[in-house]
């Protein structure tokens, strides 16, 4: 719906000059589904006339502006972040540059574009929780340089706000990243609640309340001096227990979020606490780890870097260039990677997004964001990019898209079939099957089958660490986003995706449903060896009332192969047998399956297969309890 109500989107004025800002980045009409957005653009033709300028974003919803933002032109190109509120949103973006006055001693004139867009909230996918984890006698502090804590302060509601910022630039730069892979600008979403608005400077200054991101402030059970022991920082080689805060933070946010058997939390966790500790050279109360069990999706992070986030929109610019030096008597220079304020920005904000894309379930990978690239972060949200101490060279004029950070494509992959991701619009699965199967047979095929559809299929060389090598089977049309739910690929195919030098290594698969899960292949080779592949007896008539014995056990057409699935469970417990069976339904024509059963107790026993003429095959064994369930007689099994 437009703003007036009706079923069209407005018509918008047209630009009022040719040096009217012109949108790249997103159309006029678009649906989006982040709060703010990364917009990029240019101002007429960059190549033939270069001008340096300002961008001045104008919002209008509702007739409730957010307040104006301001961002730089280089050399005719420009990026900005753009807030939105639920619904449509009519932005107006004003171009002025000294080189366009009106005259000689007048303002510079203003050359306008307007574009439209829509907001559309998520409520139905799980958020992203934001918590901010403290000691229990925490002053609620963090560490800045006295300059710094002079002119904004370094206690806890500012924490929270910077915190906050970080989180919406995660989000605009993932959505970003999606809708160049063609997914639309589908991201994760937070919790929201009724509070002062933080994400404009005058929204807080004046204290008018929005619907805006939730962050959790939870105090755990140890004292600030114990979550800085020595022994628990990541970065001190000799700790003894650096994977330890992992676990404090996550037994606290299990409480904190009361999760029930079943619920699962996706948390970005902030220490405060983290202090550079100058005599040991290292960052305590600190670990940069992501990850977690089925209950809890979990990325935690140091707080000692958050002096240089930006707290608000309109301090993006100057936060991510700032070229105030690191003041090691105060604060930490990260990896030594943090030798600027701006540097300190992206590696912080950076880093800790890594966690999440650990959280959400990302490896590292070759390039991008799961490889460190984050330390260029920066080029996403600003146009120019100053001096680099990490580098020791000049920062770029233009930061185009090229030379930005990047989701791998592997990691977009995932995201795109993640419950964090969904949209409306998506295609409801079976939540009840996520399973996928797998099955070699002969002519060096493989079957995959998944009921919520396969989505791609790694290929992993033995004793690479990274994965290099994929095939998908994504439909091109966004429109329609139904994936098979059974391939067949052949050996042939997957190594021809190999260099030559490695294409007789062992190979290893890990195969993605459209339900996130995965199963994994060990050794491709062996799956599709001939110990997998089984004659099975000819089809015979079952013995039965009034049947004459010369027609008892008569083999019935030619040779059948069957194929052995992948096995069923991993238990290396004494005692453990491997076991295998043919369902004799089908060697004999007329032996129909009626039921079958399941034995459980703490972990499943065994399944019974149970027959109409009273008789049945166990595989496993039947402890524990049981559960039967009757299959339809009019399919054959």
């Amino acid at each position: 719906m437009s703003p007036s109500g009706s079923s069209s989107v407005m018509k918008l004025t047209q630009p009022t000059s040719p040096f009217a800002p012109k949108i790249t980045s997103i159309s006029d009409g678009s649906i989006v589904h982040s709060k703010i957005i990364v917009v990029s653009g240019e101002i007429n033709e960059p190549q033939l006339r270069p001008m340096d300028g300002n961008i001045a974003v104008q919002h209008d919803k509702d007739g409730q502006a957010f307040p104006s933002t301001n961002w730089p032109v280089s050399d005719s190109y420009f990026k900005a972040l753009v807030y939105l509120s639920p619904g449509w949103n009519k932005l107006r973006f004003d171009f002025t540059s000294p080189k366009l006055s009106s005259s000689s001693n007048g303002p510079p004139s203003v050359h306008s574009s307007y574009i439209m867009v829509n907001y559309l909230p998520l409520n139905s996918a799980p958020p992203l929780q934001l918590v901010v984890l403290l000691g229990k006698d925490s002053p609620g502090t963090f560490d800045a340089t006295p300059s710094r804590i002079q002119n904004e302060g370094n206690d806890l509601s500012m924490a929270i706000r910077k915190f906050r910022m970080a989180a919406h630039l995660w989000q605009a730069f993932t959505a970003e990243q999606m809708y160049r892979h063609k997914f639309g600008r589908r991201a994760f979403r937070f919790d929201e609640e009724w509070q002062t608005g933080t994400l404009s400077i005058q929204d807080w200054e004046t204290g008018v309340q929005k619907n805006e991101t939730r962050v959790h402030v939870v105090r755990c059970d140890r004292t600030v001096a114990e979550l800085r022991d020595l022994n628990l920082a990541q970065q001190n080689n000799q700790a003894s227990k650096k994977g330890d805060l992992f676990s404090i933070a996550g037994d606290t946010i299990s409480k904190h979020f009361n999760i029930k058997p079943g619920q699962k939390q996706y948390v970005a966790c902030l220490i405060l606490d983290s202090h550079w500790d100058k005599q040991a050279g290292t960052i305590t109360a600190h670990a940069a780890l992501g990850g977690g069990g089925d209950d809890l999706k979990l990325a935690i992070f140091g707080s000692h870097a958050l002096q240089s986030y930006p707290s608000c929109i309109e301090e993006v610019v100057p936060a991510f260039t700032d070229c105030t030096k690191t003041d090691t008597s105060h604060v930490a220079n990260d990896c030594n990677e943090s030798g600027s304020s701006w540097e300190a920005a992206n590696i912080g904000i950076g880093a800790h997004l890594h966690e999440v894309g650990h959280l959400l379930g990302s490896p590292h990978q070759e390039t991008g964001v799961m490889l460190r690239d984050y330390v260029r972060l920066n080029r996403t949200f600003c146009i120019r990019e100053p001096y680099s101490t990490r580098t020791k060279s000049p920062g770029m004029r233009v930061c185009k898209q090229e030379d930005e950070c990047g989701w791998h494509r592997l990691d977009i992959l995932r995201f795109r079939y993640h419950p964090c991701f969904r949209t409306p619009g998506d295609e409801p699965f079976n939540t009840t099957d996520n399973s996928i199967q797998y099955y070699g047979i002969d002519g060096g095929r493989l079957i995959v089958l998944a009921s919520t559809g396969v989505a791609f299929i790694e290929i992993r060389i033995d004793g690479a660490d990274l994965c290099h090598h994929w095939t998908e089977y994504l439909n091109a049309d966004p429109r329609n986003a139904v994936l098979p739910r059974q391939v067949i690929i052949t050996e042939a195919e997957i190594r021809s995706k190999l260099p030559e030098d490695k294409k007789k290594s062992k190979v290893s698969l890990q195969i993605w449903s459209g339900s996130s899960t995965s199963t994994e292949i060990n050794d491709l080779a062996e799956v599709l060896s001939q110990k997998n592949i089984i004659v099975l007896p000819p089809v015979k008539l079952a013995p039965s009332d009034g049947m004459m014995m010369n027609m008892v056990g008569k083999s019935f057409g030619d040779k059948r192969y069957g194929f052995k699935s992948k096995k069923l469970g991993h238990s290396s417990m004494n005692g453990s047998k491997p076991q295998e069976i043919i369902l004799q339904s089908c060697i004999y024509q007329n032996k129909l399956l009626l039921s079958v059963k399941v034995w459980a107790g703490m972990a499943l026993d065994g399944i019974e297969f149970c027959y109409e003429d009273g008789s049945s095959q166990l595989f496993g064994k039947s402890g524990g309890s049981v559960s039967e369930f009757q299959l339809d007689e009019a399919k054959p099994y």
